[in-house]
């Protein structure tokens, strides 16, 4: 349905998004995920058409972005951080404009295609107001709504529940969620319990590239299978260390909590593959250190968020992948 290759671009010597490639599948609902700074609304504009990229390539259902825009933006309804209203207006006549500046096809009534938006995003009550006198919640409603004229395929929706109180952010990931089940969704928030509660798959992007592209249980208890141990060690800090580090399935080990002497916490992080605790029980026990503890807990999407984007970690931390400490 979407298709991005080495997508990259630069504003003046800053280079704001560095070659991403990433494909959305028909009926995905994408979390798009990124600190403040990482790229994700220069992504979105750019998929939307209203950024020119530097480089790179981008695929709307099967038709090239750059080479045919207008074609294109036909299967895409963008929903910006900022909804585009006009307070002057009624609701219905506000959506009667976006259906005539779309250019929806004549052959489509135009009554009959806004009263059944209406409906499915719960305005139909308030179309004869004018949108200055609607909440914030229902000028989200009516920004959604605007999204949806012309039956575009693909919703793109940036932070679509910011500033909304509590009863609002739940009523709009309802119908988030009642909306992917006909459109295909990339989803954009700062609120990461919305991510967990409406999505299938997670992009966090940080520094302009992809830092992880993994799929995302709702209940949240775990992202990609990934789990994180708490241990307990007696005995020495860099060995032991070592030792976990060499388990299979272990990833990451950051021992910098000391308890007492010669008594360090470990958090040990794994990739889900392989059940841990009996190695973690006879590293211990060959080498004549004491397990003192050991507790697991499931890595969140908080947890997966903060040390993907947060920077350099503390002192203490060892990954496989170099085995230096950083």
């Amino acid at each position: 349905m979407i298709e991005v290759k080495e997508l990259t671009k630069y504003y003046g010597d800053k280079l704001a998004v560095d070659h991403l490639s990433f494909t959305v599948k028909a009926g995905e609902i994408l979390g798009f995920l990124g600190p403040n700074g990482a790229g994700k609304s220069t992504t979105m504009n750019i998929l939307t058409g209203y950024l020119p990229a530097t480089a790179g390539q981008v695929s709307i259902d099967g038709i090239d972005l750059f080479e045919n825009p207008g074609e294109a933006k036909k299967r895409i309804g963008y929903l910006p951080e900022i909804p585009p209203l006009y307070m002057d207006m009624t609701v219905d006549e506000y959506l009667k404009f976006m259906f005539r500046l779309k250019k929806v096809p004549s052959s489509v009534d135009a009554k009959k295609h806004i009263a059944e938006i209406c409906d499915q995003v719960n305005i139909t009550d308030v179309r004869k107001r004018l949108i200055r006198n609607l909440s914030k919640g229902y000028r989200q409603r009516v920004g959604i709504a605007q999204t949806m004229i012309g039956d575009p395929k693909i919703l793109i929706l940036d932070e679509p529940t910011v500033g909304l109180d509590p009863n609002q952010i739940i009523e709009i990931r309802h119908l988030i969620q009642k909306l992917g089940r006909k459109h295909t969704i990339i989803l954009s928030s700062h609120i990461l319990q919305e991510i967990q509660a409406v999505c299938s798959r997670i992009i966090i992007i940080n520094e302009g590239r992809i830092a992880a592209d993994e799929p995302i249980f709702r209940d949240g208890r775990r992202t990609a299978g990934k789990s994180v141990y708490e241990v307990l060690m007696e005995g020495p800090r860099d060995r032991v260390t070592a030792a976990l580090l060499s388990v299979p399935s272990v990833i990451q080990v950051k021992g910098d909590r000391r308890y007492e002497e010669n008594v360090y916490g470990y958090t040990v992080q794994t990739d889900g593959m392989a059940p841990v605790r009996r190695a973690f029980f006879d590293c211990a026990l060959i080498n004549g250190w004491r397990l003192l503890g050991l507790e697991s807990r499931e890595l969140s999407l908080e947890d997966l968020f903060i040390k993907l984007t947060a920077g350099a970690d503390s002192a203490g931390v060892k990954t496989r992948e170099t085995g230096a400490m950083r």
